[in-house]
Formats: C-alpha cells, structure tokens, sequence
C-alpha cells in the first residue's frame, strides 16, 4: 500500500455502511410524510371549524341589499351606521303554539331578528314544549348545541355514533349539551304543565333535519319498499305513518 493512499474499506463494513445511509433516507423520506400528513389534518381542522373568525368587530346584516347567495352570513352595512337595536332581540319573548308533534321552536335570524349577529358564529332558539310535547329525534348538521331549562321538566338525550344513548332529566336551571349532528331530543315529562328551553348553537345557520319527516315526508317520496325494509313495516303501515305526519298516503 502506498503511503500517500487511504486504507480500502473491508466489504462488511461498507455494507454496514450502505445500511445506515439507506435507513437515514427513509427517516428523512418518513418524516417528510408525516410532515405532510399533519400539515393536512391542521388544514382540514380549520376548514371544519364552525363559522370562520371576522376580520372586522361587527358585521351587522344588510337586509336590503338584494337577494344573493353568501356562503358564510349576508352584506354587511356600513360600521358607522349600527345601531344598539341592531344587536337586541325580543323574538325569544314569547311562546308560539306548538306542532302537532307538542313543539315549537323559535330561532334568532339575521334577516328576521338580530341582524347584529350576522357572521358571528351563532344562534339562539327557544323551544316551546307543550304539556307531554315532544321535540322528535332530530338533528343539526352545521352546529352544537347547549339547552338550558327555563321552565318545566324536561328528559334530553342524543345517540352516538356507536348508537350509544345519553339522556338527563332536566329541571329549570339545569343545562345539557348536544354535541355536533348528533341525533337528539327533548320531552317534556309533565303531562300537566308546558316546558320552556332556551338553546345557544355554535352557527348562525345550524340547520334541523327531523328524522320522521326525513323518511316519511321527503318530496319525492322515499319508495315504500325502501321504508318497509327498513323499518320491519308493512305498506299500511307505511301510508298510516305519512298520514299522521300530515302528508298524503
């Protein structure tokens, strides 16, 4: 060997060596992935956030500018010309009379009632249950949801995803939460005497979907055959349900 020359690896260290320059590629390659991953989720997470933050303090509604489609609250007017009035309701204040299912619901609106609370991520409802009423298994899509009993007693309870129930009976003062599209509902246990409930909801547009009314009262009709099946009835049945929901047989 020359004495200028460097001394040749022998062939099990340069595989050892070929091994760890390999593995130090895949923990690069692997943590460039996870990288990418978490990057995803974090972008996912805030698309999924209820309503988006303002940029500004306030965005009260413009309920005369002409009708248009906007995705997240309506025009605003300008700052200067709000107005106290514009973030004070009394739509809350009085009871309506209830459906035939012994509800009924009231719901803050931009448009209707509180135009100051366009954009800001929420909604108030009262609920008005008559005596042995029922506020049927329904859900809201684009929001959750806080109960609070001002009136009556009233048995809450929403379904999770594993068909898991969790309910409460509830007294005045006393509050419940029904998290995100969970299915739930609320009834008044006192066949004597009507219930009130005031609810928060996380979205200015949280959206109901009742599940009677979404399988037996759709326009058009979801097929008899597929009600049948799913729900172990016959065609009478079927017709007999739609009738006392008030649809046509």
């Amino acid at each position: 060997m020359d004495r200028g020359s460097r001394p040749s690896l022998g062939k099990d260290k340069a595989e050892q060596m070929n091994r760890r320059v390999a593995m130090g590629a895949d923990c690069s390659s692997s943590i460039t992935h996870a990288t990418r991953i978490l990057l995803c989720l974090s972008l996912s997470a805030t698309l999924c956030r209820s309503d988006p933050d303002l940029l500004v303090d306030f965005c009260v509604a413009d309920t005369a500018s002409p009708a248009s489609l906007h995705l997240n609250g309506l025009a605003c007017i300008d700052p200067a010309a709000a107005r106290p009035e514009h973030f004070a309701t009394s739509a809350l204040s009085r009871a309506t009379n209830p459906t035939p299912f012994g509800f009924n619901v009231t719901v803050t609106s931009p448009v209707s009632s509180l135009p100051g609370a366009n954009a800001q991520g929420l909604a108030m409802a009262r609920t008005d249950l008559a005596p042995g009423g029922v506020a049927p298994p329904h859900s809201h899509p684009r929001a959750s949801e806080v109960a609070l009993v001002l009136s009556g007693s009233v048995l809450v309870g929403f379904a999770d995803t594993s068909y898991r129930l969790y309910t409460q009976l509830l007294r005045a003062g006393e509050a419940f939460v029904f998290p995100r599209a969970m299915v739930h509902f609320l009834y008044n246990v006192d066949a004597a005497a009507p219930a009130v409930v005031l609810s928060g909801l996380n979205s200015q547009s949280p959206g109901a979907q009742l599940l009677p009314l979404s399988a037996f009262r759709t326009e058009p009709r979801v097929p008899d055959e597929v009600l049948k099946r799913a729900f172990k009835i016959n065609g009478q049945d079927v017709q007999r349900i739609q009738r006392n929901l008030g649809g046509s047989s």
